[in-house]
């Protein structure tokens, strides 16, 4: 019997093993498939890394570009950033000039050439944006006013700007000199 119940234990062994070397065995042609599958992925992201590479080239171009100009832009900013006031300006001087060169001068004719000097002045101001503070009788701003000494004052209230020593001015809404003031103060 133990004959017997080794031929059935090798028969046994022998299907098991054909069966695997099935299970193993693959198509010839499914093979050749798999094989011009993984080759046409290959292909695809061979293209689509050119693709990107390609891309990044040209960003990296465009950002180089896009950095020269603006270093371009930059520089001509500051070189001819003055260049609105300049032009602003010139015409306040020709007047100067004007009013400098003449031969008959009277107080009267001087007076008259600074009141038109001074309104061209202003004018060319308002264009650029300047805005001046004059805050007499005004309360005092900290933001906008520089108190230079503080009087007592009866008839006023207190904290109110009583004199301008020096103007102030703004430069689109933004400080650029505080008003100058004297401010009054309650009497003791």
């Amino acid at each position: 019997m133990s004959s017997g119940n080794e031929e059935l234990k090798q028969s046994a062994e022998s299907e098991h093993l054909e069966q695997m070397e099935e299970e193993m065995a693959f198509d010839e042609e499914d093979i050749v498939k798999s094989e011009q599958h993984l080759q046409e992925q290959i292909a695809l992201a061979e293209k689509k890394a050119e693709e990107n590479w390609e891309l990044l080239l040209r960003t990296k171009a465009e950002m180089e570009n896009l950095r020269k100009r603006t270093e371009k832009d930059l520089e001509n900013a500051h070189k001819y950033g003055m260049e609105k006031f300049v032009n602003e300006m010139l015409p306040v001087k020709d007047s100067m000039e004007m009013g400098l060169a003449a031969e008959e001068v009277t107080m009267e004719s001087l007076h008259e050439g600074m009141k038109l000097t001074m309104n061209m002045f202003n004018a060319t101001f308002e264009k650029l944006g300047v805005k001046e503070i004059n805050p007499q009788n005004e309360a005092f701003d900290p933001e906008l006013h520089q108190a230079m000494t503080m009087q007592e004052v009866a008839d006023v209230e207190p904290n109110t700007v009583i004199a301008v020593m020096q103007k102030g001015y703004l430069l689109n809404d933004r400080l650029v000199r505080p008003a100058m003031v004297i401010v009054s103060k309650k009497p003791e």
